[in-house]
């Protein structure tokens, strides 16, 4: 396993900050709106400093102390959760824009790994000056409260696939949450270049490798998307729509 790099936070005029954060899930915290020019100065202090993961590398392991929290701000993540027999299981994917280490805050250690399918880069946000902020601040209290909202949605979406969806519904369901997600960041919702491998989707999704690239090869098949190794492009996004809404479902 590579070790991960660090890296200071540069100094950034603020127009240039709000051009790199603007489609980040953390933008609420680091550039409230409404706030006066002297608090948003103060805010800009929770980002210590960013922090570079290398492809493989660990932004953190299970058992580490909780000590921040990491908003993605290039690159693309897997966490991942030992199963009783002591498999790994992959339990999300963060993309930039989205934030990890929430895992923590409950038992002040982080109950998964992180682990980057790219390389990639994270702002740190110690938690203790958030907290500490967060008191001092209405707004930057209910942006995070807003924050972890959404992650708790997203789980419950995950239960709701594993519990009770077919193998096309599961694929389906995923291909059209990952597009939404690009389209909120401004990216294509077409087309899409996978960086997870398909045994990692498996792994996400309760499915078998060889059911999902079996499943995959059925959605070229019927014109749903086209699919070349890691590059998909979704042809029929109203078709996937009636797959996961299909009547019996």
């Amino acid at each position: 396993m590579l070790d991960p790099c660090h890296a200071t936070l540069s100094t950034e005029p603020m127009h240039e900050l709000k051009v790199a954060c603007s489609s980040c899930s953390l933008r609420e915290l680091c550039l409230p709106l409404g706030m006066r020019s002297a608090d948003v100065e103060r805010l800009d202090t929770l980002v210590a400093n960013r922090r570079r993961v290398r492809r493989g590398g660990a932004l953190f392991h299970v058992g580490d102390p909780f000590t921040a929290l990491y908003a993605v701000r290039t690159g693309f993540f897997k966490t991942c959760v030992a199963t009783e027999d002591g498999a790994s299981q992959v339990s999300g994917f963060q993309m930039a824009g989205e934030m990890l280490g929430l895992d923590a805050i409950s038992h002040d250690r982080h109950t998964c790994d992180a682990i980057a399918l790219e390389d990639s880069q994270v702002c740190v946000i110690p938690y203790d000056r958030l907290e500490a902020l967060s008191r001092e601040f209405v707004e930057l209290q209910q942006a995070f409260h807003k924050i972890m909202s959404r992650e708790i949605v997203r789980d419950h979406g995950v239960m709701l696939l594993l519990g009770s969806m077919r193998a096309e519904e599961r694929l389906a369901t995923f291909i059209l949450n990952l597009t939404r997600r690009l389209k909120a960041r401004g990216f294509s919702p077409t087309a899409l270049v996978l960086r997870m491998t398909r045994e990692e989707i498996g792994s996400y999704l309760g499915l078998k490798l060889e059911t999902v690239s079996r499943t995959f090869s059925k959605f070229h098949e019927e014109g749903l998307l086209a699919v070349r190794q890691r590059e998909v492009r979704v042809l029929d996004e109203e078709g996937l729509r009636r797959l996961v809404n299909a009547p019996g479902v």
